[in-house]
């Protein structure tokens, strides 16, 4: 099934490409993106998206972090909000008009996305929300794991 592997690449090329043009339209940087997918796509039983967990989760030093947020804040795509219980805590939530942009932005690949969902029954993308489901674990748990080092050549 080497097939399969070669159409999850292209899959996901595809999908960086598209990523790219949107950063590149917002005068953003690849690690921007990153920023703004982690903070849309957090888990809300973790509580609000904080600078040190986005840190954490790109792998980031805190200069690199702190520069990011200020370009995102900058570029109007998010707000710090600072903790009810504690000032010194910030969240970062994604900016309305930002999800607005992205949502129009975005608009054609989630139409494509329906058209190519409706050629299946429920039973079919059954499988496929259980595959997927399976390999973000799976992608996961390799985030997690160091990777040996080994030299090229």
């Amino acid at each position: 099934m080497q097939s399969f592997a070669v159409l999850l690449r292209r899959m996901n090329g595809e999908l960086n490409r598209v990523t790219e043009e949107f950063a590149q339209s917002q005068g953003l940087h690849l690690t921007d993106m990153r920023a703004l997918i982690a903070i849309l796509d957090d888990d809300p039983a973790l509580g609000p998206m904080t600078p040190g967990r986005l840190r954490k989760h790109l792998n980031l030093t805190s200069g690199a972090m702190t520069a990011c947020v200020d370009r995102l804040e900058k570029a109007g795509h998010i707000r710090r909000v600072r903790a009810d219980g504690d000032r010194r805590v910030v969240h970062l939530h994604y900016a309305d008009p930002a999800k607005e942009v992205a949502r129009d932005f975005f608009r054609p690949l989630a139409l494509s996305t329906d058209t190519a969902r409706a050629r299946f029954t429920r039973d079919e993308l059954m499988v496929v929300v259980r595959f997927l489901t399976e390999m973000n674990h799976e992608l996961g748990r390799l985030r997690e794991t160091p990777a040996p080092s080994a030299p090229v050549g």
